[in-house]
């Protein structure tokens, strides 16, 4: 049974009792059936608004999942190792900041570059190839 319902039954209660009108217990009767009839109106007038409103979020909900796959291209199952290395898009390679210890991850156009600053801490940082390329020579013999 729905709250107007309730209130309905109630106002067919207060009838059936042939409670006066006019006397005292009669306006006090009168006027709480009253006050639960407006109670009663504005909860289901609510109760229309938050069905709608529950209808267009799951819309924007939808749509939002649609763009987060476009975004974050969640169809794509390749997954980034914990090595230094990431299929995903070419070469990614992990340089811990000397200043502020924070994992910066290149592509190899930026390492071509041989410098950046810290997106962290702003530290100026500079790259070696040649260093890498000793190392990778070295672990091959």
């Amino acid at each position: 049974m729905t709250v107007t319902e309730r209130v309905a039954y109630l106002k067919g209660l207060a009838a059936g009792l042939e409670i006066d009108p006019s006397s005292k217990e009669g306006k006090l009767f009168q006027g709480i059936i009253e006050a639960l009839d407006d109670i009663a109106f504005e909860v289901s007038d609510l109760q229309e608004v938050v069905s709608e409103l529950g209808e267009q979020v799951d819309m924007i909900d939808e749509d939002l999942d649609g763009l987060e796959e476009i975004v974050y291209d969640e169809d794509d199952e390749d997954e980034c190792d914990d090595d230094d290395e990431c299929e995903c898009d070419g070469d990614l390679y992990e340089i811990v900041c000397p200043s502020c210890g924070d994992s910066i991850y290149l592509d190899e156009g930026m390492i071509e570059e041989g410098e950046m600053d810290c997106p962290n801490c702003g530290e100026h940082l500079e790259f070696d190839l040649d260093d890498e390329d000793e190392e990778e020579e070295g672990d091959k013999e």
